[in-house]
């Protein structure tokens, strides 16, 4: 099985500059996207053999996410609750047969740190909602979570402390998370492997020093983490602030 996940930063701007390509190019059976900006009309793909499954934002031009899969699933979710509602279009579950799918954009704290609380119960919320699931069957969870977990994780990492994405209660719900039964695959497959990221700044030259981040995941239930075969990041991929991540895992 073979899975990618990519926050485009704007699907119609991503369209422009070859997220096509690199789709058929990458050939997944799984395609998630974050961050699509648009409302349900506003594009139309053309992916034969692939289902489609949309989760829009109210607010127009922001969040959102989508699947693109070959498989049809047994069910699908938007949002954490029976109703459905999460009004950021941030979360898709699709179930299958062997495990369950989990494409999110996790909230950003703000520069501020203004967000920074309805972030932290966002969190709380998603292990609660995976921990259930996994009762059930393995899960696979993907997407932006907003988060480098350790130093290795982003380049400047002295710079950074108490900054979005690298506070010590982001960082703490990450490894909250991890030692609740999940496992990030990528660390799995390459503990010690430094200068991997999937961000990085619009600034002057950023992306070409590989001044960057690492906070777009593939985690997995611990217990089907040997059966993950290959966790790779695409970092020569442009088209977005951000590059797509590959998961190959066996079911």
């Amino acid at each position: 099985m073979k899975l990618v996940s990519w926050n485009v930063n704007g699907l119609r701007a991503c369209v422009k500059k070859g997220f096509l390509d690199f789709f058929h190019e990458v050939n997944a059976d799984i395609f998630c996207v974050q961050e699509t900006k648009l409302q349900a009309g506003q594009i139309q793909l053309e992916l034969d053999g692939y289902q489609q499954y949309w989760n829009y934002a109210e607010k127009k031009g922001y969040s959102g996410t989508a699947i693109f899969s070959r498989y049809e699933p047994l069910s699908v979710k938007y949002g954490f609750d029976t109703d459905d509602s999460e009004p950021e279009g941030r979360i898709i579950t699709l179930e299958f047969e062997k495990f369950s799918l989990v494409n999110v954009y996790t909230p950003n704290s703000q520069r501020d740190l203004a967000r920074l609380g309805f972030r932290l119960d966002w969190e709380d919320r998603i292990r609660e909602y995976l921990q259930e699931l996994d009762l059930k069957k393995p899960i696979v969870l993907c997407g932006d979570l907003n988060v480098a977990h350790q130093e290795i994780d982003l380049k400047n990492p002295k710079s950074n402390l108490n900054n979005s994405g690298f506070t010590p209660e982001e960082r703490g719900k990450m490894t909250t998370l991890l030692e609740s039964g999940f496992t990030d695959s990528f660390r799995h497959l390459n503990p010690d492997k430094e200068g991997s990221y999937t961000w990085w700044s619009y600034m002057n030259k950023v992306r070409e020093r590989n001044i960057g981040w690492r906070i777009d995941y593939f985690i997995t239930s611990a217990k089907v983490k040997n059966q993950i075969r290959d966790a790779r990041i695409y970092s020569e991929v442009m088209g977005s602030d951000h590059c797509p991540i590959l998961l190959e895992i066996d079911f």
